[in-house]
């Protein structure tokens, strides 16, 4: 018996479940698993949408958003307004 390799992008199919894993990855992942993680999201929705979206290319963003990856902070903001998203502060209690 043959078995598939998991992809998370394929469960990525609406807003919610997007917002739900990235605040998942964001509350309990380092910032290589977050980097990876909006990798995912935007394998989601399509890399060629999310090159036109950004102006970047989709080589580029294959190579931004690999796993091990550090892209620049403008370029992490360019792809989360791309895919829809947006950081946001909640403060920790104590």
């Amino acid at each position: 018996m043959e078995t598939s390799k998991f992809e998370i992008a394929d469960y990525l199919d609406s807003n919610e479940m997007i917002a739900e894993y990235l605040n998942a990855v964001l509350e309990e992942g380092n910032d290589t698993e977050v980097v990876t993680a909006i990798g995912h999201i935007a394998k989601a929705i399509g890399m060629t949408k999310i090159a036109q979206e950004t102006g970047m290319s989709r080589p580029s963003l294959y190579k931004a958003l690999s796993e091990g990856a550090k892209p620049q902070f403008s370029t992490i903001m360019k792809v989360l307004k791309a895919v829809g998203g947006q950081l946001k502060i909640n403060p920790v209690s104590a």
